[in-house]
């Protein structure tokens, strides 16, 4: 909290006069897709993206590790499912070539509700997604695959631990973009306002164990900014896969047709309006997309189509004469069924607003979110240049986002009451994932994106899809994995923005040099940087270490697993328990980080790659750190 609000201040004009500022934002676009993970296909970073190059996928060196041994990589296999094997590592889903690389385009892997999405994650070892999901919840796409998401994410700035709002289907964590909230007892809501929301449910009134009540009467956050004076506009067709939030509120289902909700957030103005009023530079303060059916990547809804919308909705951003003013920021809402090996980062046992008791009496206590990651990204001049934000973050974290740039440029009492307190205090405010004293217009080469097939004026790709591959889901290679393939990742590197969490090989470096543990060796040391962050030597492993919010950790070297000790020394691999803490603070804005152990003492590295200690921290800038993955 400390060094957001340090982050914010600075943001805020307590920083030079040519310090960039969130008030240079004019613009923040929503664009929300559906029921993809990041694992699965890199769409929700490992269904999506855990093969890419620099972020927490597939190289996590941090990955958790169960009672039985195993890490989470490592699924739990049935026999009833199959005698060949009793685990399921995480596959390729196109893994047979040929045809099937199109098939799987319109494949579903498995069930994302609540019971389903709980049962897998089995009390946090995350170990139940081929038994209590189907096998194909542990598959994934590559590049190939979708070359489209992919270019987007590296063109600019990817979100790596950004987590769906509540452990379960669309309704409740789009209801939670829009409000912050699906009233889980002991939050900012009372029983009569709606809720628990943990289905998709559209039927008025409460379901058979007294949940789900519908519709549901706390406040959006677009009625705070409609008071505020806020320009705002939905932008979506009549084929919206009744994807949009506001609809599940009984204020904007009653709204009078000349009303502000009506006309903003209600009507069919179209995408067509949106490409439009992007082109003309007239989007106004907030613009929220809601894409149709066909384009959503709903499965069985292709990735492919989804791109060509993605694509489509970026073109119309980077091109607009409004471009070097908006921030475009494309999530997902939830897994799609689709697993994640990262245990979902959530608050402590009866948290009020976060956990209940199970209604259905299946898993008793539980916390109903954030739950798994899904993919993130954010494009803007400010977040320009394949880098990966590290913090964690979920749906709540754009509404706090929109509440600090509203605040910045001079709107007030935009803070929503009705945001569950510990999401509040613990999630992400994307603050940190711009750079605004260092903005870049410049446009990366995004590949051509297929046009979605039309008959009639209709989307048809995914019924020609499932026409042409009647069972588009591949056999399950139980028994045929090695490690090796099945945790198959690309070589490469991104810069980390934002503070820092577990998952990831880093590199610091500065002044030309990195730090470096060269081997035989008791104390640590600088060397040359490589220009791709390939050395071994120079490559460490951040770990928790007072706590996962503490930003203090313990460093182990890549090469050879020493631990950073006290004063610059390099400590065996066995004396992880005499390892050094060391507080590492992001400065924001292009100024990298600083490493300091808890004592004070700061770990800097001079211009002639001297590694140096007690040395005072001065104006210059800090750490670049990278994110790398290399075999």
């Amino acid at each position: 909290m400390f060094l957001l609000s340090t982050a914010l201040a600075l943001l805020l004009g307590s920083g030079p006069v040519s310090a960039g500022s969130l008030r240079d934002i004019k613009h923040v676009v929503i664009f929300m897709q559906e029921n993809r993970s990041w694992n699965s296909v890199t769409t929700n970073h490992v269904q999506y993206f855990g093969t890419m190059a620099g972020v927490r996928g597939f190289n996590d060196p941090n990955v958790q590790v169960n009672p039985d041994g195993l890490p989470v990589w490592y699924q739990q296999v049935d026999p009833d499912m199959s005698n060949d094997t009793t685990t399921l590592l995480p596959w390729y889903l196109g893994y047979q070539g040929g045809n099937s690389t199109d098939a799987i385009q319109c494949m579903a892997a498995g069930n994302n509700g609540y019971e389903e999405s709980q049962a897998s994650l089995n009390g946090g070892l995350n170990n139940h997604w081929a038994r209590n999901n189907t096998p194909w919840s542990w598959g994934y796409f590559k590049r190939d695959d979708i070359p489209i998401h992919y270019a987007i994410a590296e063109g600019w700035t990817a979100g790596d631990m950004y987590q769906e709002a509540q452990i379960t289907s669309t309704n409740p964590n789009r209801v939670t973009l829009v409000s912050g909230s699906v009233n889980v007892p002991g939050g900012p809501q009372t029983p009569d306002q709606g809720g628990v929301y943990i289905d998709n449910t559209v039927t008025p009134g409460c379901d058979s164990y007294n949940i789900n009540c519908y519709p549901l009467k706390w406040k959006t956050i677009f009625e705070i900014y409609e008071e505020a004076g806020v320009s705002w506009q939905v932008y979506q067709d009549k084929d919206n896969f009744d994807d949009n939030p506001l609809a599940r509120f009984e204020q904007f289902q009653n709204a009078s047709s000349s009303s502000p909700l009506a006309e903003k957030g209600m009507a069919y103005v179209g995408l067509d309006s949106f490409y439009g009023a992007a082109a003309n530079g007239t989007l106004p303060e907030i613009s929220f997309i809601v894409g149709p059916a066909e384009l959503s990547e709903h499965p069985p809804y292709m990735p492919k189509d989804g791109a060509w919308l993605q694509k489509k909705v970026v073109d119309a951003v980077t091109s607009s004469p409004e471009y070097t003013s908006t921030l475009l920021m494309i999530s997902y809402d939830e897994s799609g069924g689709y697993g994640d090996h990262v245990i979902p980062f959530h608050s402590p046992e009866g948290t009020p607003g976060e956990w209940m008791e199970d209604p259905y009496g299946i898993f008793g206590k539980l916390y109903v979110g954030p739950g798994l990651r899904v993919p993130f990204y954010m494009v803007s001049p400010w977040t320009r240049g394949n880098r990966v934000f590290t913090e964690r973050a979920d749906h709540n974290s754009q509404i706090l986002f929109l509440e600090q740039w509203l605040t910045a440029r001079g709107y007030k009492n935009v803070q929503t009451p009705e945001m569950v307190h510990w999401r509040r205090e613990h999630m992400s405010n994307l603050v940190n994932a711009l750079d605004l004293d260092h903005p870049d217009t410049s446009i990366p080469k995004l590949p051509e994106a297929e046009e979605p097939e039309m008959s009639s004026g209709s989307y048809v790709g995914t019924a020609n899809c499932e026409a042409t591959y009647t069972e588009p889901r591949p056999p399950v290679p139980y028994g045929k994995q090695n490690v090796t393939d099945s945790l198959f990742f690309e070589e490469g590197y991104k810069e980390c923005v934002g503070y820092l969490t577990e998952g990831r090989y880093l590199v610091f470096e500065k002044s030309g040099y990195a730090l470096t543990n060269t081997g035989n060796t008791t104390r640590l040391s600088g060397t040359a940087a490589h220009k791709d962050h390939s050395d071994k030597k120079q490559r460490w492993v951040v770990h928790y270490s007072s706590g996962e919010e503490s930003q203090i950790f313990k460093l182990s070297s890549a090469l050879d697993g020493k631990w950073l000790g006290p004063r610059g020394t390099l400590l065996p691999a066995d004396r992880r328990n005499n390892a050094a803490e060391v507080k590492i603070t992001f400065r924001g804005n292009g100024h990298g980080y600083d490493l300091q152990y808890v004592n004070s003492t700061t770990i800097a590295l001079d211009d002639q790659g001297e590694v140096r200690m007690n040395a005072t921290k001065g104006s210059e800038d800090g750490y670049k750190v990278w994110s790398v993955t290399y075999h």
